[in-house]
């Protein structure tokens, strides 16, 4: 069993595209659109992906709480350095569990909590 990918619900896709494929650097790798919803699926081939689907024909509240996306950086550094000139603020850390990772947490334009992982 392999994992594919994570959905996020969005209330502006396009928004969502900005940050994930415009800030992160993910990869958008297709797009949908019919029936009341708009799609896009963004990652690596043969990797695990992100889902950001926004539906256009309902007013439902996007629920975001509890869901935390972790997205693997070669340099935590310079990715705080990257996110400072964006005026994106780091909620918590940087965080060393132990001696091999590191992490930040962000919002993203949603309110979802992305965390960004240095991994040695």
């Amino acid at each position: 069993m392999n994992f594919c990918w994570v959905t996020l619900q969005v209330m502006n896709l396009e928004e969502a595209l900005s940050f994930y494929n415009g800030v992160l650097g993910l990869q958008v790798i297709s797009r949908h659109s019919g029936n009341g919803i708009e799609m896009a699926m963004l990652g690596e081939e043969n990797q695990a992906k992100i889902e950001l689907l926004q539906n256009t024909v309902s007013e439902k509240k996007v629920l975001h709480s509890d869901i935390s996306i972790g997205i693997a950086v070669e340099s935590l550094e310079d990715t705080m350095e990257y996110l400072k000139s964006r005026n994106i603020p780091i909620l918590r850390g940087p965080i060393a569990p132990n001696s091999h990772t590191r992490f930040i947490f962000i919002k993203d334009p949603q309110g979802y909590e992305v965390q960004l992982v240095e991994l040695s």
